[in-house]
């Protein structure tokens, strides 16, 4: 990777999310050279403070009374300045993270579910989190520190050399050595804290597994291997952030140093030139100059400190930046992930329910073959059943239908369209799916049946919790349906997979996908939600992946699968009679 280009497109993309918030640039900016202009203006009114006290009982005490007020006076509007400049860099920096984690969760929300699989979860967590607070402290506000810095410098250059123009020369020609310094150190930290996040977010992910594993964990009696991988990838983020954080923290006493030999230089040219001063005027190699008195001599200490101070500031800028780019790397990695195609031609008005896969191929890695030319011919209203060992295409059959993946040849036909061409937010509408992962947000009862239903009145979603039997222990809760569902609330995990029934049944869509729905719940809840389901699937195609085969002896069509394909088809009875691939299926749950 080109770093030096790299972080021009960042930089870019940046301000693309400053440009709306232009104004606080601009605030900030204008506070910026005021403050800059009252830190300049303070030392020149003390060095004639000064003046004005030497000489025996030639004190001019209204001089001495009026600079020093307007030394105070400027240190006042400076604070205020520096104030009102980190109010407007703060807002800017508070605004920006927001949209950008707004623009990274949107890409999130918009990505293929490919995206989600792909990706640990904890390592998406820390960039979205982490790594976008990493932007605004070592680069946002690195800038405006970057910017003031180079103005004091700039404006104490000018200044110096309007004072006396060798000294001025002195401190220039030895400025070097200090930005030499910093950028031979600042130069070797990038590497190690690209390395840096990328390991925080490894440990990010390992811990979210492990935390939502804990039970597993336990059972399984792997604490100390879960320990012991922490601490491996702990120590490697320890041994990275060692080096970045020294070969980092080496920048700003190696340039302070850098910076002391020029304030010594400064200090000692600058006492000769008083000592040399006579009559008002200093004579140098036979050219008159104007006197340095030694009010000009603690104006210039005080410059040149000023001057040596910003290069400090700036080397610890650009290992903030440094650290910054990183993230942004792997935060516009987020942003720039390719949403799913929702354009589509086609609308179905009134959707029945025929579904046709004509040559259906697929898999998940190309060298990986999974289903190969699958070809099904569903009539709508039917129950379709999808049965078949683990591993044989069955859920990878639901994410086609529900096109969470893309078909790499064939088509799957809706009505008579492709689905390619149904607007893809209109397409997933036709479906309602219950999986055996219940989702349910930190929200109410009530907003979590409401889910996708947001025009659902109060009783619409009473009576959808009543078809879905989950009324009951709903009722027993603290607050009923405005009962927030947080880590607090007893629910268990059959009363959440309810709950996720609920919703269907309130959505009430065209076609339903019920992936093992009642694998969570008991028997004697299961026949009654087997009732309601068969209440609601009236009319409606369904697909049922079942892997308890007593659930779906009335089904209009088994498909049953394997490797990737669809072996068989027909009802239990024509299946059973033809004693195949099925039958040994069937008697192998049912074998005395």
């Amino acid at each position: 990777m080109k770093k030096n280009g790299f972080k021009r497109g960042l930089t870019g993309r940046l301000l693309v999310y400053v440009k709306p918030y232009r104004g606080y640039v601009v605030g900030a900016a204008i506070c910026s050279l005021l403050y800059v202009a009252f830190v300049l203006l303070g030392p020149v009114l003390y060095g004639w403070a000064i003046d004005a006290m030497i000489g025996a009982g030639q004190v001019d005490f209204t001089k001495v009374f009026y600079m020093s007020g307007g030394f105070a006076l400027c240190v006042l509007l400076a604070f205020a300045s520096q104030k009102l400049l980190n109010n407007f860099v703060n807002s800017l920096c508070y605004k920006l993270v927001r949209d950008l984690r707004e623009d990274a969760f949107y890409s999130l929300s918009a990505a293929p579910v490919r995206y989600a699989d792909t990706h640990a979860q904890g390592d998406v967590m820390a960039r979205v989190v982490n790594d976008v607070d990493i932007i605004s402290d070592g680069l946002l506000q690195g800038v405006a520190q970057l910017f003031t810095g180079v103005t004091t410098i700039l404006g104490t250059l000018v200044v110096m050399f309007v004072i006396n123009y060798i000294i001025a020369l002195v401190v220039v020609l030895l400025t070097p050595l200090s930005l030499f310094v910093a950028a031979f150190i600042t130069k070797r930290t990038f590497k190690n804290f690209s390395a840096q996040v990328k390991v925080q977010g490894r440990l990010a992910a390992h811990t979210k597994e492990m935390l939502a594993g804990q039970k597993t964990v336990v059972l399984f009696g792997q604490e100390k291997q879960s320990l012991q991988k922490f601490e491996e990838i702990d120590a490697e983020l320890y041994e990275i952030g060692w080096r970045a954080q020294f070969s980092s923290a080496l920048t700003n006493p190696s340039t302070r140093f850098v910076n002391a030999v020029i304030y010594a230089f400064v200090g000692v040219l600058g006492a000769v030139f008083c000592l040399m001063s006579t009559g008002g005027s200093l004579v140098l190699g036979g050219m008159v100059l104007s006197g340095f008195t030694t009010g000009m001599l603690a104006v210039f200490l005080s410059y040149a400190n000023q001057y040596t101070k910003p290069f400090n500031e700036v080397s610890n800028v650009v290992t903030q930046m440094q650290n910054a780019y990183a993230s942004a790397a792997r935060v516009f990695e987020v942003v720039d992930e390719p949403g799913e195609n929702l354009e589509g031609a086609e609308h179905i008005a009134k959707v029945r329910g025929d579904i046709r896969i004509e040559n259906a191929c697929f898999s998940y890695e190309p060298d990986q073959k999974l289903i190969e030319n699958l070809n099904v011919n569903v009539k709508a209203g039917s129950k379709i059943a999808i049965v078949g060992p683990t591993g044989c295409g069955k859920t990878t059959l639901i994410n086609l239908l529900m096109r969470f993946y893309d078909l790499k040849s064939g088509a799957i036909y809706v009505d008579g369209v492709n689905a390619k061409d149904i607007p893809l937010d209109e397409y997933r509408k036709m479906f309602g799916m219950v999986l055996q992962e219940s989702f349910l947000a930190n929200e109410t009862v009530a907003w979590n049946i409401a889910y996708g239903s947001e025009h659902a009145t109060r009783a619409q979603v009473e009576a959808a919790a009543k078809a879905a039997y989950c009324d009951f222990f709903i009722n027993n809760l603290e607050h009923g349906y405005d009962t927030v569902l947080s880590s607090n609330v007893s629910v268990s995990q059959g009363e959440r997979q309810l709950l996720c029934i609920a919703r269907v049944m309130l959505a009430d869509p065209p076609m339903l996908i019920l992936d093992e729905a009642t694998s969570n719940i008991d028997t004697m809840t299961e026949m009654r939600i087997q009732r309601a389901f068969a209440k609601i699937m009236e009319g409606r195609t369904s697909f049922i992946v079942a892997h308890r085969l007593s659930t779906i002896l009335d089904a209009d069509l088994i498909l049953v699968m394997n490797h990737g394909s669809v072996i068989e088809q027909g009802t239990h009875a024509q299946l059973m009679e033809r004693r195949g691939f099925y039958y040994n299926l069937y008697n192998s749950q049912f074998a005395k």
